[in-house]
Order: structure tokens, then C-alpha cells, then sequence
């Protein structure tokens, strides 16, 4: 059965739109109340935020349904999303809760759920709960109404975790560090963090104004921290999105490196320390050719899944693996965290320049990746323009094409009315054509 409100991560919308409006965030908080209270006692959940404005409103919202239902709800503030899955476990409590869009722009905001065990819930999960949420509410007692209060020490929690994932035996003296936090959750604990471990800290995007989240700066937008590293010569530049379980790499030269150069590294490491579970990567289906070639190279394997971290989770917990991410730069290092954290795979970058005594250049390519090309198409909601007959002929004509040189990857995005277009190939001009064909087919059949 196909979900009505849930997409690849929780609920998300644009602000004040259907369905991430005030009424809709009361009907799920009480929706999802109802799902994790379930008369048996227990009713604790943490609320954590990123820093858009739509934030308070939504925070509200929600906790005015969870209290309704009789959940009792810790308000953490603004915190990374990790921490949330982090203090949903340290605190016992039996939800937690995240309100972000994540890399999207202040105009959007989102719900993400994580169950007791502080993993995100399953498919299964959030069909029960939407199944609630088109019933009527059932509501306790004057009496069994549940109480809100805010949360103090949250954020110094995390940090001193986030530090635990560092071995106590190494420092970040002497390394000047550029940490952009996008105006979102992380702008107070990432560069704490680094610069209690002993870095030189140059941080920028952090200071939010409600709007301003993601806005020229973080990790979809590095440019202005590449910058930043070359003017202040830094050793190297690390660039977290609004909630920040995601991040990309600039080395001392402004080059970017993404999700795929850092699982490279990272699992390469685990395995020659004999820590890699399964000798598996967990990634998802965007991950680039090279990087799968890479691993076979060094006798590891890779483990595709669906795209979306809570897919990669998911593959990583049935197999027992203990590697997992994404190309756009969720690293899921499950020894650690139970989601992507930016700032914690940060560290196990840091931890690497600081062992091999390299430079990031050298660490930050691992791999030479076949080239990939990426285009995002805007189409009216309630169309499908991939199910029409001269779109699939295009795209089994760019597949006969690139043959055994490349692949090709056509989806529809989980967050928005996006049809992603991604093409890899060898040869770069077979590359253009092929996917240009494909995205000219469905320009005129959107």
C-alpha cells in the first residue's frame, strides 16, 4: 500500500501548505501519540528542531496533539537530527521527533520520526500511523493530559558524545578548520565540538535568522567555505546541511568531495583495521560507478539500496553492516549513530588526517569516479510523465547505448516534484547526448 503523507524522510511540505500546515501537525501529533503511547504507559518524546521560522509553529502544533493523546514532551530546541535518534535512546523516551527539511530551502519544513531504538520507522510503521491519522483522535482525560517542558543541556549532551566517536589519544592541534553549518541546527554544537578537540575554528553560517537556512552556504551550496579555505588557508573545509546529518569535504586546495570519495576512505580504513562489518559498504542506487569498482578492486563489496537514508539503515541492520551512505553525503556509521550524522563522519575524516599525516587532497580522492551527470526536471504534481510511451523509449535507447560503459537512473524524488535524471558513462560526449535525449522526452511530455 502506498503512503499518502510519508515520503523517503517523514512528512515534508512547504510551510503553511498542505500537509505541513498547524491542523495537520495537531491531527499527526496525536496521530503518532496515539501509535507510540497506546495505553501501556508509556509516553515520553523529545522534540528537536532545525532553525526555520515554520519551526515554532510546527513545534506547537504537534506537541498541543501529543499532549492531547497523553504523551509527555521534552523540548530539545534547535539540535542536528542525529541527536535527536541519539536522545531518543540516552533518555528513554518512546519517540523522538525532528522538525526539518532538511537541505531544503526556510520555505519548506518537515517531520521525521525515530521509534524507541532511535532508528527512523519502517514503511509498515508509518502506514499504522496514517491509518490513525484519517480516524478521529482519540483523546485521554482531563486528567491524563500530558505535560511539555523544555529540555536544558541538550546540545552539551550531544557534544560531549559527538567527542566520545574521536579517540581520546588524538588531537586536532595545529589543523585550521572551515565549519560551514548552513545557518541551521548545528551552529552552535559542530564548531564546539572542534574547537574543544583542540582545532583552529573558523565557522560560518551560524547565524540564523529563521530564513537564511541553507542560503548560499552549506552543503549543497559550498562554494562560499571553498572560498573561505583558500582565503584563510585552511587545512581543510567541512560543510553540514540545515539538520546537519549530511556533509561534503573541501580539501586545502577548494576542491568538494562527496559522500561517495568520504565512504571510500572510511570504509577502506575500517577494513584494513579489520573493523569493516561484513567487508560491506551499504549506499543506495545514485552512488557513482567508480566507487563500487573501487571496492570490488580492494576485495569489499557493495550493497545497493533505494535511495534515502532510512532504506540504507534499514539494509545495514538486516545485514549486520556497520558502513552506510549516500552520495549526497549521509554517512551512517552505525557504530556510532543510529542516521546519518555530518559532523560525527567529519570526525572520522579528521581522524584520518591526523593518523596518516596527509593532506585532505590526498585523502579526499580515493577513487576516480566515471563520469556522472544529474539533471532535476519539474513536473506537475499528479502527472507521470515517466509512464508515457516516448519517455521509455528514450531511455531504453540511452541504455542500449552506454552498454556495459554506464548505466542510467531515472526517479521521481521523495520531497519534492522532482524527476531526477542521472547518467554515468566512460565516454563523457555519449554521456551529454544520452541523458539530454532522455530530459528532452520528458520536457515535452511533462
Amino acid at each position: 500500500m502506498k503512503r499518502k503523507y510519508f515520503g523517503t524522510d517523514g512528512v515534508r511540505g512547504k510551510a503553511n501548505t498542505h500537509p505541513m500546515t498547524a491542523e495537520m501537525a495537531l491531527k499527526l501529533g496525536a496521530a503518532v501519540g496515539r501509535y507510540f503511547h497506546n495505553g501501556n504507559g508509556s509516553k515520553r518524546v523529545v522534540i528537536g528542531k532545525d532553525t526555520r521560522r515554520s519551526g515554532y509553529m510546527i513545534e506547537n502544533a504537534l506537541t498541543a496533539g501529543l499532549l492531547s493523546v497523553g504523551m509527555d514532551a521534552h523540548l530539545l530546541g534547535p539540535v542536528p537530527t542525529p541527536a535527536v535518534g541519539m536522545l531518543t535512546r540516552s533518555m528513554r523516551a518512546d519517540l523522538g521527533i525532528m522538525i526539518s527539511a532538511s537541505h531544503n530551502p526556510h520555505y519548506d519544513n518537515g517531520i521525521k520520526f525515530f521509534g524507541p531504538d532511535g532508528f527512523k520507522l519502517s514503511d509498515e510503521a508509518e502506514l499504522e500511523i496514517e491509518a490513525l491519522l484519517e480516524g478521529e483522535p482519540v483523546l485521554v482525560s482531563a486528567e491524563e493530559i500530558g505535560r511539555a517542558e523544555r529540555i536544558e543541556g541538550d546540545r552539551a549532551r550531544y557534544v560531549e558524545f559527538a567527542k566520545t566517536t574521536f579517540p581520546r589519544r588524538l588531537r586536532l592541534d595545529g589543523l585550521k578548520v572551515v565549519i560551514d553549518c548552513a545557518n541551521g541546527a548545528a551552529y552552535k554544537t559542530a564548531p564546539e565540538v572542534l574547537w574543544e578537540l583542540g582545532a583552529e575554528v573558523i565557522p560560518i553560517g551560524v547565524k540564523p535568522n529563521g530564513f537564511n537556512i541553507n542560503e548560499n552556504c552549506g552543503s549543497t551550496q559550498p562554494e562560499m567555505a571553498a572560498r573561505r579555505v583558500l582565503e584563510q588557508g585552511a587545512d581543510i573545509g567541512i560543510c553540514l546541511d540545515g539538520d546537519a546529518d549530511r556533509l561534503v569535504i573541501i580539501d586545502e586546495k577548494g576542491r568538494v568531495a562527496d559522500g561517495d570519495q568520504l565512504m571510500a576512505l572510511i570504509a577502506t580504513r575500517m577494513a584494513a583495521e579489520g573493523k569493516l562489518a561484513g567487508n560491506t559498504l551499504v549506499a543506495t542506487v545514485m552512488s557513482n560507478l567508480g566507487l563500487e569498482r573501487d571496492m570490488a578492486a580492494k576485495g569489499l563489496a557493495l550493497l545497493r539500496t533505494d535511495v534515502g537514508d532510512r532504506y540504507v539503515v534499514e539494509a545495514m541492520r538486516q545485514g549486520g553492516f556497520n558502513l552506510g551512505g549516500e552520495q549526497s553525503g549521509h554517512i551512517v556509521l552505525r557504530d556510532y549513530v543510529t542516521t546519518g550524522d555530518g559532523l560525527i563522519a567529519a570526525l572520522q575524516f579528521l581522524k584520518a588526517m591526523v593518523e596518516s599525516g596527509e593532506k585532505a587532497s590526498h585523502l579526499a580522492r580515493v577513487f576516480e569516479p566515471v563520469p556522472q551527470l544529474l539533471v532535476n526536471l519539474r513536473y506537475e504534481e499528479g502527472s507521470d510523465p515517466l509512464a508515457k510511451a516516448a519517455v521509455q523509449a528514450a531511455i531504453g535507447e540511452c541504455e542500449a547505448r552506454f552498454g556495459s560503459e554506464g548505466r542510467v537512473l531515472i526517479r521521481k524524488s521523495g520531497t519534492e516534484p522532482l524527476i531526477r535524471v542521472m547518467g554515468e558513462c566512460t565516454d563523457e560526449a555519449l554521456l551529454k547526448q544520452g541523458v539530454q535525449s532522455i530530459v528532452a522526452a520528458l520536457d515535452e511530455n511533462r
